[in-house]
């Protein structure tokens, strides 16, 4: 409390008389959190925009959200409301990956889930470990990332083609 209280300038007293506990501190700032996703994820429009545009979209606003409000996720899961939200998204976000495959901005027959694990993983460390870059650099490095791999090919047998009919 008196982290927050000094961050945003007023004294404890303050955050204590507007929030009547810990956790009920906490639960504003998962709802804030989760108001500031739904946000992105309504301006990436991941059901209509071109993919790639709408992946630029929903990465650089996922950055600039855990960069203003960096919470615990494992400890924000274990309040059912916010998990219940949170599901929500992840839902919506599934669908749109799935999209991205199928229009083949993501290449098929890849594990199930596979794109959907790493991608928070790498917007995550970029909101943690290029705190110099904007949000949009940061995100311009994760979607080329996720797009071309960290790899040059150099070195690397081609994948098996299949045969030609």
């Amino acid at each position: 409390m008196a982290d927050i209280a000094a961050e945003a300038g007023v004294d404890r007293r303050t955050v204590y008389r507007r929030f009547a506990s810990r956790e009920a501190l906490l639960a504003a700032v998962y709802e804030a959190r989760l108001d500031a996703i739904e946000a992105v994820i309504r301006e990436a429009r991941l059901r209509e925009a071109p993919v790639q545009v709408a992946l630029h979209r929903y990465v650089e606003g996922v950055i600039e959200v855990n960069r203003t409000w960096p919470v615990d996720l494992a400890r924000m899961l274990t309040d059912a409301p916010s998990r219940e939200r949170r599901d929500q998204f992840v839902h919506e976000v599934d669908a749109f990956l799935q999209r991205a495959t199928d229009e083949g901005l993501f290449r098929p027959g890849l594990p199930p889930g596979w794109a959907a694990a790493l991608i928070p993983l790498f917007m995550h460390q970029a909101s943690r470990e290029l705190p110099r870059l904007t949000p949009g650099q940061a995100a311009d490095i994760v979607v080329d990332t996720l797009l071309h791999g960290i790899g040059t090919g150099i070195g690397t047998t081609p994948a098996p083609h299949a045969p030609s009919p």
